[in-house]
């Protein structure tokens, strides 16, 4: 499916489980070599240009963070010719300056998992690592900002994501430390995302919407599922005005640095590669063969 046009991927997180204004919507059921999807991939057009949307937890909210298959997310997405990835979802905030309903645009990710399935598409023959210093596209966080702010949003631009298993919120002691090592913000599913993009050569960025002061804010109420509910009505909302705004600004040509990273990052000789892994990766691999 790699001879489709460039396409724009959405995942979304907590409370926005479908994306409207899509034209020519329709439903694909994807299969990958890692399993399948989190839900069937909804395709459509926006500003004429080809979406696919994911929801992360499936409709509904079925799925556990540690129960996601993040790899077959990825790939589903890149099997489609994804190339860049919007990532939705909700956060808790770390720090006094971020409030609920702001929107935060992490450039960096701190994994602290330790339930995930390898987050790593390589391996059996075929050795891959990639650069990782700067997780998030540049280019395309900085269009996210400027649609964003340009709403009348409270964006903050930057920021260190830690990545947590869940399902299960923090402890305050856990809060505080993650505090005191300077995190901005703390959710269940960048992480593993932004890895997996950057070896699928997908630019990939996150919008993320505050929902609660995690639990540190002792002045404040700990956080909660109800809590979270009310902010996540709002934040999907302010999702849906973003999204059309920021896919319109993206180009048609995948030529940023991150949709050539495998150029330096496979290590093991071409003549080495087994047979059935190359038959497995070859939708990421496909430019090398």
């Amino acid at each position: 499916m790699n001879d489709q046009p460039a396409a724009i991927g959405v995942i979304g997180g907590s409370g926005l489980y479908q994306i409207e204004g899509l034209a020519s919507p329709k439903e694909i059921r994807v299969e990958t070599p890692f399993g399948s999807p989190s839900d069937a991939i909804i395709s459509g057009f926006i500003n004429q240009r080809p979406i696919f949307f994911l929801p992360r937890h499936a409709r509904g909210h079925r799925i556990l963070p540690t129960e996601l298959n993040h790899r077959a997310n990825i790939f589903a997405l890149r099997s489609l010719n994804v190339r860049w990835i919007i990532s939705v979802g909700a956060v808790g905030s770390l720090q006094e300056q971020y409030h609920p309903r702001d929107i935060v645009l992490p450039d960096q990710f701190f994994d602290r998992t330790s339930l995930r399935a390898n987050a790593t598409f390589f391996g059996e023959g075929i050795v891959a690592h990639v650069g990782l210093a700067d997780p998030v596209s540049h280019a395309l966080r900085t269009i996210a900002a400027e649609e964003a702010t340009a709403l009348g949003y409270q964006v903050h631009n930057g920021g260190t994501y830690v990545n947590m298993d869940g399902p299960a919120f923090s402890t305050r002691a856990e809060s505080d430390f993650h505090r005191r090592m300077g995190f901005d913000v703390i959710g269940m599913t960048n992480s593993p995302e932004a890895k997996l993009s950057r070896e699928a050569e997908i630019s990939y960025a996150s919008i993320c919407f505050i929902t609660d002061y995690d639990c540190w804010k002792v002045d404040d109420e700990p956080v909660t599922a109800e809590i979270i509910i009310g902010h996540l009505v709002a934040n999907a909302g302010a999702a849906r005005r973003v999204l059309p705004n920021i896919i319109r600004r993206i180009p048609t040509e995948p030529n940023w640095p991150e949709h050539r990273v495998l150029d330096s990052a496979l290590v093991t000789d071409r003549k080495l590669w087994p047979e059935l892994t190359v038959k497995k990766l070859e939708v990421i691999l496909k430019r090398f063969l």
